[in-house]
């Protein structure tokens, strides 16, 4: 028998056989009802073609006050971003130092279940809370300053990272934990020497990943007094001073692209 000649596969009797990629009656039901929520859910925030166009209209003039940028304040512009570079560097270090121990009590093949869910309810708090939420609250906790937009992304840090690095270590092999603790290790000697080194350049890759996460939410929280460029770039625009708005986000666009090369230059140098 030819490959031509070969029969149609067998279909359930009284059903019509299913076209190759063709979508069945449930997928497209659900393809409609996504499409019908879209539409109201759009009309019921009055989002409109009108507004669309107007909003096209005024952004378009918007861009052009921001040109030329405005030169004549770098040590404004400077502190700012000095600030803002302090502020992310030490809130990931001090993260990724409390994220060690927070992953450890996370992962499920480690620590019991009351310590498991513990950690597990500190993280998920953690990520529950963006960093500006967190900043405003730091805000009305320790007062305005780069102090409490350090602390405000160190929560963030252990959200991420602590989740990250649970998950890991939750994935390494089971072989050397058990053969250590057949030789009675402590629990000390297990993480340093059969949990740690299985996970390091994963932990280095996320830690990476982090700094350059938190240079861009270094900008973010300053906007709501938590120190950094942010403050000076809302300033700005209540002022008016549109080409000082240009100088200021072309310098975070700088160093936000610079930080992630230098990161990229992290990982291949680190092999992660």
């Amino acid at each position: 028998m030819t490959p031509s000649s070969a029969p149609a596969p067998a279909t359930p009797a009284g059903q019509p056989a299913r076209k190759p990629f063709g979508w069945s009656l449930g997928q497209k039901a659900l393809l409609l009802a996504a499409v019908a929520y879209g539409v109201w859910s759009l009309s019921g925030m009055g989002v409109s073609s009108e507004r669309l166009a107007s909003g096209w209209a005024q952004g378009a003039r918007f861009l052009g006050s921001l040109f030329p940028p405005e030169l004549g304040k770098m040590d404004e512009l400077w502190q700012g971003i000095k600030e803002t570079l302090q502020i992310a560097v030490l809130a990931t270090a001090l993260g990724l130092v409390l994220s060690l121990p927070v992953g450890l009590m996370s992962a499920a093949n480690l620590t019991p279940a009351p310590l498991r869910m513990a950690g597990r309810t500190l993280i998920a708090a953690c990520r529950a809370l963006h960093p500006v939420i967190s900043a405003i609250l730091f805000v009305k906790a320790v007062g305005f300053g780069p102090l409490a937009g350090i602390l405000a992304l160190v929560v963030a840090t252990v959200g991420f990272v602590g989740k990250l690095f649970a998950d890991a270590i939750e994935e390494i092999s089971p072989k050397p934990i058990e053969a250590m603790r057949a030789t009675g290790a402590s629990f000390a000697n297990v993480v340093l020497f059969g949990v740690l080194p299985q996970v390091t350049s994963r932990f280095v890759g996320f830690a990476t990943y982090q700094l350059d996460s938190n240079l861009r939410n270094s900008t973010m929280v300053g906007i709501v007094g938590a120190g950094g460029i942010g403050g000076a770039l809302f300033s700005a625009f209540l002022r008016y001073e549109y080409s000082f708005v240009c100088t200021i986000l072309a310098t975070v666009i700088t160093i936000i692209v610079a930080g992630e090369l230098l990161v990229n230059a992290m990982r291949k140098a680190l092999d992660v």
